[in-house]
């Protein structure tokens, strides 16, 4: 009888287990349900929760807090290593503080970016000024598309959590970023102008501003000027644009679905068939930058930038699951790459085939050139566990779940991309970075 127990404990164990990594073949979209992969793996439920409020906590209230108040109605949030305001932390922040019911938080934000970053007029109008200084002041009048990407997104999730009539109009300031981002004239002095054998910028003479490339309905790495003319892995969110097709309310249903398909595609041609790794900016085809080109340098690597890639195929796969037998394969290519490098060892700057980048490729950060083992990429690795079914998967989440977010030993301490990142992954594997329907559709 003894014998009998042990047996069927044990199969009841290896039952649980194998439930644990499988992934869901159905999106939160059409769900409306989200895993909890953290409670899938053994970790207590309330020690998740505890732990979700801890690190939340790290990036809007401790003492290495990135989120700072200002008067009794904004805030913003800083790169604090390189002394600014940056519309990727800040649509960010939003998008965190909607997936918690924090309006305060995100009303303060929004506030914050109307005021001193959005353009009130001219060929930019509606966009925002990627960089600013913690007093407002702008370091840079261009935008960061994806910043756009991510304002649009918690704007409508926004109205669809807390309505349009709070004081602010949520759906009217999302409808007018998407209305400034179609194609228009820019009429702007040429700052950035072709070199050697490069090619003309598209329509020289009759240029255009746009967020999306209307020929391949790619994001832009930059909406105007030379970055128009390449994209971002890590701009790309598919399921986005399904939240805008959905909830936008701005007659593109159609055209944002296909941008979403096109997306899905680019994501195929951009990642490594071996590795799973993105080079930080690559053309529209997918292909690698140019040397030529003058941003080429080390871009063709994988580093800060491409560490949100995998990520964001997870966000992907768990709210749409559109493209999900790739996804699937996607997530056991990488997670097999980074385990081969080590859990607890692996650097965050490769090229895309795996070997080590020459010095002159490593991209610096806050006043440091290195390799390290940083937590945000830690951080991102351990989500693609959501996409996996083999045990690795298990190692990146003890991984994230023990890792402490503290200075190393050189004294190098990144409180916001690394503490952003770091956020954004404990929401994703423990059920709480969700598609927010209209308040009638829950």
């Amino acid at each position: 009888m003894k014998r009998l127990f042990i047996a069927v404990l044990i199969m009841i164990i290896n039952t649980v287990a194998a439930f644990a990594l499988t992934p869901w073949t159905k999106g939160g979209f059409e769900t409306g349900k989200y895993r909890n992969l953290f409670v899938e793996m053994g970790y207590k439920s309330s020690d998740v929760n505890a732990k979700l409020k801890e690190v939340f906590n790290d990036v809007f209230h401790g003492p290495n807090k990135v989120y700072f108040e200002v008067g009794d109605s904004m805030g913003y949030i800083s790169d604090i290593k390189n002394h600014d305001v940056r519309t990727e932390g800040m649509s960010y922040g939003m998008m965190i503080a909607v997936q918690f019911g924090e309006k305060d938080i995100f009303d303060r934000l929004w506030r914050w970016s109307k005021n001193y970053m959005q353009h009130k007029s001219g060929h930019r109008e509606g966009y925002f000024a990627w960089s600013c200084r913690i007093d407002g002041t702008r370091n840079s009048e261009g935008a960061a598309s994806d910043g756009e990407l991510y304002y649009i997104t918690a704007l409508i999730f926004a109205s669809n959590r807390w309505g349009n009539n709070t004081g602010i109009d949520y759906l009217r300031e999302a409808q007018h970023i998407l209305n400034s981002i179609q194609p228009r004239e820019d009429t702007s002095p040429v700052r950035f102008r072709p070199q050697g054998n490069q090619a003309p910028f598209p329509n020289e003479g009759v240029r255009q501003i746009f967020l999306i490339d209307p020929k391949t309905r790619l994001i832009t790495f930059t909406p105007d000027g030379f970055g128009q003319r390449f994209t971002d892995p890590s701009y790309h969110l598919p399921a986005f644009y399904e939240v805008w097709a959905k909830w936008a309310d701005d007659g593109r249903s159609e055209y944002w679905n296909d941008c979403a398909r096109r997306s899905r595609e680019f994501l195929h041609k951009a990642t490594h068939p071996v590795t799973g790794l993105n080079g930080d900016m690559c053309q529209y085809d997918g292909s690698p930058m140019e040397a030529r080109n003058r941003w080429a340098g080390g871009s063709n690597n994988f580093r800060y930038d491409s560490w949100r890639v995998p990520m964001n195929i997870v966000l992907d796969y768990e709210w749409s699951c559109a493209d999900g037998e790739w996804q699937r394969q996607y997530g056991e290519r990488i997670q097999n790459f980074f385990y081969a490098q080590g859990v607890d060892t692996f650097v965050d700057q490769y090229r895309v085939d795996g070997s080590l980048p020459a010095d002159e490729e490593i991209l610096g950060a806050g006043g440091f050139r290195k390799l390290r083992h940083s937590i945000g990429l830690v951080a991102t690795t351990a989500t693609t566990s959501m996409l996996c079914s083999h045990d690795k998967s298990r190692a990146f989440v003890d991984a994230l779940w023990n890792a402490r977010h503290e200075p190393f030993s050189d004294g190098y301490f990144d409180a916001y991309y690394d503490g952003l990142l770091r956020l954004f992954a404990f929401m994703h594997l423990s059920g709480n970075y969700r598609v927010i329907p209209p308040k009638s559709s829950n």
